[in-house]
C-alpha cells in the first residue's frame, strides 16, 4: 500500500524523528499503565493523595501519548501503540503484581519517570536537525515529566527522611 500521509520531511529526518517519537510513545503508553496499576493496588496511611497523584501522572502521560502519536501521523510515520509492541519496547521497568504499599509506590513510581525523562531527554538532541516541531514537543515533554518528577521525588524524599541513622 502506497503511503497514506506522505511526510513533509525528507526520508531521513522522517525515519529519525518519527524512531524518536515511537520510542516516546511507548514509554508514555507504558507509564500510564504502570501508573493506572499501581493505582488500583495502592494501599497505606497516604492512600487518598498517592491515589490522587497518581491519577494526574496518567492523565500526563495519556495526554503526551496522543499528542507523540499524532504527531508521528503528521508526519507521515504510522504509530504503534499495540500492547505487544509496548512491552517488547518500553524502558519502563515493570511493577510487581498485587497490593503495594503507599512508600513503595512513591518510589517505583519516581524511578518509572525519572527513567521516562532520561529516556526522552536524548531524543531531543536526535530531533534539533531533523525536525524542530517535534523537538519542541519533546522539550515539552520532558519539562512536564521533569516536574512530576520533582514531586513525586520530594514525596520520596520525606519518607527517607523518616529512617533511622545508622
Amino acid at each position: 500500500m502506497a503511503e497514506p500521509i506522505p511526510s513533509t520531511l525528507d526520508d531521513q529526518a522522517r525515519d529519525t524523528t518519527g524512531a524518536a517519537l515511537q520510542a516516546t510513545l511507548v514509554d508514555l503508553i507504558d507509564l500510564s499503565l504502570v501508573a493506572k496499576q499501581v493505582h488500583w493496588n495502592l494501599v497505606g496511611r497516604q492512600f487518598h493523595d498517592v491515589h490522587l497523584h497518581l491519577d494526574e501522572l496518567v492523565d500526563l502521560a495519556r495526554k503526551y501519548t496522543d499528542e507523540a502519536a499524532e504527531r508521528a501521523a503528521a508526519i507521515g510515520v504510522s504509530p504503534d501503540g499495540r500492547t505487544a509492541t509496548v512491552a517488547k519496547e518500553s524502558g519502563i521497568p515493570a511493577f510487581p503484581s498485587g497490593w503495594v504499599k503507599d512508600r513503595d509506590v512513591i518510589k517505583q513510581v519516581f524511578e518509572a519517570v525519572d527513567i521516562a525523562v532520561r529516556r526522552v531527554r536524548p531524543r531531543i538532541d536526535e530531533t534539533e536537525k531533523t525536525d524542530l516541531v517535534t523537538q519542541d514537543l519533546l522539550i515539552e515533554i520532558v519539562r512536564q515529566l521533569e516536574e512530576a518528577r520533582w514531586m513525586w521525588q520530594a514525596q520520596n524524599a520525606g519518607y527517607e527522611s523518616e529512617q533511622p541513622a545508622g
